[in-house]
């Protein structure tokens, strides 16, 4: 295993660990980290005290067209390395990531607010997803076309080129990872622009490249507002692709912008996810699911259990031993490593707590939650809350709250189940808890979703392709179908004279 190294950004970095709040070089391009051009920044707080930890360049249009120059540069000596040359150097960074993996999950406590161990945890997931895809990176082959002894004709994969990747706040450098290794693999350059809340461990991620030994310009980073850096990346006519994770209005507007260009976008947005509990089901194993399913990341996850659909003979009777389970569940600063931690910011805490109160309006029945725990008055925190009796017309039933908020409702018949599961637009994951597998492969084949679970929740990992339809996006990552977002496929065709 590598050693971890010390560098000016690396050690910048550092001192927000030891309550500094440095100003940092964060547009990362060819040169390395530089201030934004026009020497803007914006502050970073810790979600779990509201404290100031850094200030970040502030990239706008000037800063893209410098991250776009540098990786246009950077094409043409990636593309031509011999891929397995270019697996084994992603392999190497894979090392150093390692290496580098206690600064990196203490930098996303610090800058996102989840527990110290799912940030370890999802360090772990990024060295284990760029090592998945470095293997990729010399299985690439295409195909021979049958036309006839007259001909000789193939197809071969290309790397697509220079591609964008903005990223989420919830999971900032696994979101990051998730299409950079494959796009890296392939031969992609690629330009990264983290979510302003949570850009720390992006940055750090960059300077990581060049310290393994990544060509300059490879991996270049801006960081900054969506509506600034994002929109001038977005809509730049040197890129080649796009891949973006967040909000099903900011997709919008992503694909409008790659549409304009007649540019590949994979967009994966919003979710308002159901799971449907039949009265056959493993009530002590589903509770546990929904518990995890729900809050884990203290809710904030596109695939997150939010609807619990419960058949109507077990509909109290689950729901006593979900609430008395959520009763148990610890919430504190990120650093203390309790279950779960604060949101993301302040914006977000507004956003969760309007969603809490309109359902009180509406008339739904709070069983537990509701507000801040107790002892926690600073920093963005919400109790575990669990409503029943839900209006599914209601905001907080179809509108995708993304906090740490469960809505359940009851059903009689697998068509109202189904008919429950449907009625949004979103279509990103469901679930289904029975122990009759007719059942489940029926509603199956009948939930409008990118995925379907069967008996448990968050099942898939790296080589499980995931992404939604409808509302929640198009496209899809992980696996082979991840990495070939990032090729383009070309015929060559040989006469054969005889």
């Amino acid at each position: 295993m590598s050693h971890t190294v010390s560098t000016p950004i690396l050690d910048l970095l550092a001192t927000i660990l030891s309550g500094d709040a440095p100003t940092l070089p964060s547009i990362y391009t060819a040169a390395g980290g530089t201030p934004a051009a026009g020497g803007e920044t914006f502050d970073s707080h810790d979600p779990s005290t509201g404290r100031l930890i850094a200030r970040l360049a502030r990239g706008r249009a000037e800063d893209a067209e410098r991250a776009v120059a540098s990786a246009t540069a950077a094409l043409p000596s990636w593309r031509d390395m011999v891929p397995q040359d270019r697996g084994q150097m992603l392999m190497r960074l894979a090392e150093v990531l390692e290496a580098h993996s206690d600064l990196l999950a203490r930098l996303e406590t610090m800058d996102m607010g989840k527990p110290l161990s799912a940030a370890r945890g999802d360090m772990r997931g990024c060295v284990g997803g760029l090592r998945y895809n470095a293997g990729w990176a010399d299985k690439l082959q295409g195909i021979t076309v049958p036309l006839g002894p007259d001909f000789v004709d193939y197809a071969e994969l290309e790397p697509l080129g220079v591609t964008v990747h903005i990223t989420p706040w919830n999971y900032p450098l696994g979101m990051a990872m998730r299409s950079a290794a494959p796009a890296l693999a392939a031969g992609c350059t690629v330009i990264l622009k983290p979510a302003e809340q949570s850009s720390l461990t992006t940055l750090a991620f960059a300077e990581l490249c060049r310290v393994a030994g990544l060509p300059a310009g490879v991996v270049t980073c801006v960081t900054g507002f969506g509506a600034e850096a994002g929109a001038a990346l977005t809509d730049h006519p040197g890129i080649d692709g796009i891949t973006f994770t967040g909000s099903v209005a900011t997709g919008r507007r992503i694909g409008e912008a790659a549409g304009r260009n007649l540019k590949p976008v994979v967009l994966e947005l919003g979710g308002k996810n159901p799971i449907l509990i039949f009265d056959d089901a493993d009530i002590d194993a589903a509770v546990e699911v929904v518990l995890d399913g729900a809050f884990d990341n203290c809710g904030q996850v596109c695939s997150s259990v939010s609807r619990v659909v419960l058949q109507r003979g077990i509909h109290d009777a689950f729901l006593d031993r979900l609430v008395d389970a959520a009763k148990g569940v610890t919430v504190a600063p990120g650093m203390e490593d309790a279950m779960i931690g604060p949101l993301v910011s302040a914006e977000q805490h507004a956003k969760v707590m309007s969603h809490i109160e309109s359902a009180r309006t509406n008339g739904a029945r709070l069983l537990l939650g509701g507000g801040r725990p107790a002892g926690l008055e600073d920093g963005w925190f919400v109790a575990p809350t669990i409503f029943a009796d839900v209006d599914p017309a209601s905001a907080i039933a179809s509108e995708e709250t993304f906090g740490p908020v469960i809505t359940a409702f009851a059903f009689d018949t697998e068509e109202e189940a189904l008919a429950l599961a449907n009625r949004l637009t979103y279509g990103l994951v469901a679930g289904v808890f029975t122990k009759d597998i007719d059942r489940a492969l029926r509603l199956s084949r009948s939930i409008r979703a990118g995925s379907v679970w069967i008996n448990g929740w968050f099942i898939g990992g790296l080589q499980a392709p995931t992404g939604g339809t409808r509302d929640s996006g198009v496209g899809r990552e992980r696996g082979e179908a991840g990495i070939m977002n990032y090729v383009a496929l070309k015929n060559i065709g040989i006469r054969i004279r005889r």
